[in-house]
């Protein structure tokens, strides 16, 4: 539209048909003769009236003509106006000359402004402000005849004052004998909810076509009819790939398209993960979801495909689930799988056999050289038994040092028997990591199903058993029987036994006195643990103290000796009974704890003892895991005053380099070597032991002294203190006491 249109009460304008008479100019008196001669006549005065008649009827008739006319023409206006008004046009009618603007049936929406003759357009200022501009230069390409008529879409202002879409056509009807425009007609149509709705469906357009999920519109027939550009970055097709084509995800077959369309066809849904290829002949993931979209009739004329790319997400999954599955180390199947996998085997009641085997003396390795070389030995270990597994025989990594394989489907112990002994061949082949060989040792613990347990945990822990059985002589296999269970099942009580004797103190501390061989006295005692049962049953040390190293209690049995050691000494020297020192022993792992000289001083200070009345007695082979180590711990304890004896020495591999380098002040004979000292190469081993001492200065202990013999060797050999039955079994603290007490005299006046 140009120009709203104000409503007016248009008049009717009567177009009538003038009928014209030439008069001649009579003179009157001439005029008046003539009638009075014409009117003397008869037949004139006949033809006078007959005229007279005919030109009434005739003028009669056309006021008829003209009442019919003019009634149609109104029943016409009328047929108009009522059809204007049923479709909400609006027509105008611009008088570019004159400067007027008219409506016709205006319904009051639009109000009709008063026109202002410099306005351009007459509507000017009804028109939206940021419409003008378009409307002007559209209404000037039209005047200026460049086009046939002119037509805009633009808003202005109803009668509420709020903007509404508009679409007007018009054209120029009239012009001057110049060319130039003088008016111009056309009609206006309300469009304000089609636009409205027109804006909701480019929205939806818009949204669209910016998801990152792909929208795959078809037809009826299951053909594309549009893509999005999010289904082109996930498939890299395009529109002119795919438009009038089947559905397609190039991997999956047509039947799977069938079946889909069947599926929404009949529920009005599928929704689905889909392995596709793209153009460019990447796969991706996606996760599908069609929808059917039906007509007023019920008739499904379209279907709709929203294709969410999963393929990052579903990668992440499964390498999540490949983490929880899979050992980072060694890309060996896990402790999960092992149980899932057995699971399934007692599920099927399939006949599986399992090998279950650890590293020997793997710590050692860790310790001494280091966890990232330990993780690289494992590593070469599994890549080394690889080829013994297949899709029935797995390797697993449990942890640490400890694997595991299934045999799926038999239990036949011939083929087990092949498998442990290649296992074990293969494992002893040196392995080289740097500048290190290693030959390793393996112990295997086997069960098989449903022979050895019904439950997957009771088949590893039957194995488990069964290995650390094979690991008492090392580097070979034993199969699980219920003997070891029974031994098991004992070994679980000793442990809770430990818990409960820590908890409740029934830990005691016996002392075995240490005679001076020069002078037959009292020197000194060694602390002795006896682990005493509620029932009042004595544990034999040989059954908890290794069990206890095992768990790591031996740290806490350890700290309870050396505490009760240390106040028991501390009251004895107080009493005046005796000097000297008390020895207590050092388990490997305590000898390797991080703050050891700090727990030792706390109880030194917490007792009262001074750290010259205790000595320390350490094995060697705890000294001898961590030479350079041992060493610099050895030297704290001795700054601060405490001394240091070699226990068990010659039993095991001490380096006589390193020997020099201990700050040790004492080296124990074993009561191996005592017990041998009857025979000549017994002799001579406890000589070289002496004579190593004597060169070292330090002091000899011998050990397990039970006869005269024994003694009277020793003296000869020139041994320092001598300890054994032969002088005294251990003692409790009151026994010991009243054992020093009858040695006091002698020790004051050898004093």
């Amino acid at each position: 539209m140009l120009s709203p249109l104000k409503k007016n009460n248009n008049k009717i304008v009567a177009v009538s048909s003038l009928v014209s008479f030439n008069t001649y100019a009579l003179e009157t008196e001439s005029i008046s003769n003539v009638i009075e001669k014409l009117f003397s006549d008869g037949a004139v005065l006949s033809i006078f009236i007959l005229f007279a008649l005919c030109l009434t009827g005739y003028l009669v008739y056309g006021l008829y003509r003209f009442r019919q006319y003019q009634g149609q023409i109104t029943e016409s206006e009328e047929r108009l106006r009522l059809s204007l008004w049923a479709s909400g046009d609006e027509m105008w009618d611009w008088n570019i000359h004159r400067g007027s603007l008219h409506r016709t049936n205006g319904a009051g929406t639009y109000p009709l402004p008063n026109i202002d003759p410099s306005d351009f357009p007459p509507n000017r200022p009804h028109i939206h402000p940021q419409d003008v501009e378009k409307v002007v230069e559209k209404l000037k390409l039209h005047l200026n005849g460049e086009v046939n008529e002119f037509e805009c879409v633009y808003r202005i202002k109803g009668s509420n004052d709020k903007w509404r879409w508009i679409l007007d056509k018009g054209k120029v009807v009239s012009s001057n004998a110049a060319g130039y425009p003088i008016r111009m007609t056309g009609a206006f149509k309300d469009i304000h909810q089609i636009k409205k709705t027109e804006s909701n469906l480019e929205i939806f357009a818009r949204s669209i076509q910016s998801l990152t999920d792909g929208v795959v519109i078809l037809n009826s027939d299951f053909n594309v009819i549009h893509i999005n550009p999010g289904y082109t970055q996930i498939t890299s097709f395009s529109s002119s790939d795919l438009i009038g084509k089947k559905l397609n995800f190039n991997s999956i077959s047509p039947s799977l398209i069938t079946d889909i369309k069947s599926a929404v066809d009949k529920t009005g849904n599928w929704q689905g993960d889909v392995t596709g290829q793209g153009k460019d002949g990447n796969m991706f993931i996606a996760f599908v979801t069609v929808n059917c979209i039906r007509n007023d009739e019920n008739a499904i004329t379209n279907y709709v495909a929203v294709v969410s790319d999963t393929t990052m997400r579903k990668k992440a999954e499964a390498k999540l689930i490949k983490m929880a599955r899979t050992d980072t180390l060694t890309g060996l199947p896990n402790r999960n799988v092992f149980f899932s996998r057995l699971q399934k085997c007692v599920d099927k009641q399939l006949e599986t056999a399992i090998l279950v085997f650890d590293v020997d003396d793997f710590k050692k390795i860790n310790d001494s050289l280091g966890h990232v070389l330990g993780d690289i030995l494992l590593v070469k270990i599994s890549e080394r038994l690889k080829p013994l597994t297949n899709s029935q025989c797995i390797l697993y990594r449990l942890g640490g040092d400890e694997f595991a394989i299934t045999m799926e489907g038999t239990n036949d112990i011939h083929k087990v028997t092949i498998l442990a002994k290649e296992l074990l061949r293969l494992l002893s082949n040196p392995f080289r990591i740097e500048q290190h060989e290693f030959v390793v040792a393996a112990s295997i613990g086997i069960v098989l199903y449903p022979d050895d347990g019904q439950q997957p945990e009771t088949l590893h822990r039957n194995a488990d058993t069964a290995m650390y059985h094979a690991k008492e002589k090392g580097n070979r296999y034993l199969f699980f029987n219920k003997e070891m269970n029974k031994q098991a099942v004992k070994r679980l009580q000793v442990e809770n036994l430990i818990r409960q004797g820590l908890k409740e103190d029934y830990f005691h501390v016996y002392y075995q006195p240490k005679m001076s061989f020069s002078t037959g006295k009292l020197v000194g005692m060694e602390a002795l643990v006896r682990f005493i049962s509620p029932s009042g049953t004595l544990v034999s040390p040989g059954t908890f103290i290794p069990i206890s190293e095992e768990t790591g209690q031996v740290v806490e049995i350890g700290e309870v000796v050396l505490r009760k050691a240390c106040a028991d000494m501390k009251r004895w020297i107080d009493s005046g009974l005796m000097s000297g020192r008390v020895a207590v022993n050092l388990s490997a792992r305590q000898f390797n704890l991080p703050n050891l000289i700090h727990r030792i001083e706390s109880i030194l200070l917490e007792t009262g003892l001074s750290p010259n009345n205790l000595e320390l007695e350490i094995t060697e082979g705890t000294v001898m895991d961590d030479p350079q180590h041992a060493i610099q711990v050895m030297h704290e304890l001795r700054a601060l005053g405490i001394q240091l004896a070699m226990d068990d020495f010659g039993t095991g591999y001490s380096s006589l380099s390193y020997l020099r380098k201990f700050p040790l002040n004492t080296l124990k004979i074993d009561k191996a070597f005592v017990d041998d000292a009857g025979t000549s190469v017994g002799r001579a081993m406890i000589d070289t032991i002496i004579t190593i001492a004597r060169n070292l200065s330090l002091s000899t202990v011998a050990e397990g002294v039970e006869t005269s013999t024994q003694e009277k060797l020793m003296a000869e050999m020139g041994c320092d203190v001598l300890q054994g039955y032969l002088y005294s079994k251990p003692l409790s603290s009151k026994e010991l006491a009243h054992f020093a007490a009858n040695q006091q005299p002698v020790l004051k006046k050898a004093q």
